[in-house]
């Protein structure tokens, strides 16, 4: 059994778990280890031993997205990488024991939400997400039934235009990270109020305009999957390759933002100031 750390620029799927028609993380993984010969869709439906930290919302990015499969010794990260698209890299692997589950196993889950906030009161934002921060029951926060209460660690700074929004937990509910970016611009704005964030973690539920919208899902990134008993050691040639994909891909990122700057400038504004 081993676990290797993916990374994924999750813009291009329509979310972690596999599905049938549309391109999705999981369907890809799948695919390479099928490439690579470690499992066949005609004998199994996945790979043995397969499983994955968590299902990311179609969007949503990795860099420490974490799965394990029986393989052999030399599926390595690097040979991961041979037959996955450039949107997905390996990058770190650990052997794991017999019986390991990296959902179940994994201790703590961390995200970081970036959200675009050049309005926002940071002192406000800061008093919204002192009250979520700690244990609470998180049923308005999220759609699922059953596993809302959480022990919630969140914190936040300031990136020049973005908010980091840290938030680290044993295990997150459905579109909880997404919504609380949701709450926390909400009072960093000051249309909404901290007695409101308050009511949100009270036993009552709240919805309807009350109620809290999903945040945008491409800001959020899986940034860290905990499991005390595993020690990755990182691959040094895959690890490179992820940094030129996606620093290549932010670089490109980064010209398209101005060239719709300059477009911008169409309203008047002295082009100068957005080129």
């Amino acid at each position: 059994m081993r676990a290797f750390r993916i990374a994924y620029d999750g813009r291009p799927f329509h979310g972690y778990q596999r599905q049938p028609t549309v391109p999705t993380v999981e369907g890809a993984v799948f695919d390479a280890l099928e490439t690579l010969g470690v499992f066949a869709r005609s004998d199994r439906d996945r790979p043995a031993g397969y499983a994955a930290a968590g299902r990311t919302d179609a969007g949503v990015s990795a860099t420490a997205q974490t799965v394990a499969v029986e393989c052999p010794e030399w599926c390595t990260p690097r040979a991961l990488n041979g037959e996955l698209p450039a949107d997905i890299r390996a990058w770190a692997s650990a052997p794991a024991p017999e019986g390991f589950h990296a959902t179940h196993d994994a201790t703590r889950r961390a995200y970081v939400y970036l959200l675009y906030a050049p309005d926002l009161d940071d002192d406000r934002a800061a008093d919204a997400a002192a009250i979520l921060d700690g244990e609470h029951d998180f049923h308005n926060l999220t759609t699922d039934d059953a596993g809302t209460a959480r022990d919630l660690s969140i914190d936040l700074d300031r990136d020049g235009a973005f908010l980091r929004i840290r938030a680290a937990a044993d295990g997150f509910p459905r579109h909880l990270v997404r919504r609380l970016a949701s709450v926390v611009r909400g009072v960093g704005t000051g249309t909404r109020s901290p007695a409101w964030v308050r009511r949100l973690l009270g036993s009552e539920p709240v919805d309807g305009p009350d109620g809290v919208p999903k945040a945008p899902p491409e800001p959020l990134v899986l940034t860290d999957v905990s499991y005390p008993d595993l020690s990755f050691e990182r691959d040094p040639e895959a690890a490179a390759s992820a940094a030129e994909v996606f620093g290549d891909r932010g670089r490109a990122a980064r010209v398209r933002a101005r060239v719709a700057a300059r477009l911008a400038s169409v309203d008047g504004a002295d082009p100068n100031t957005v080129w």
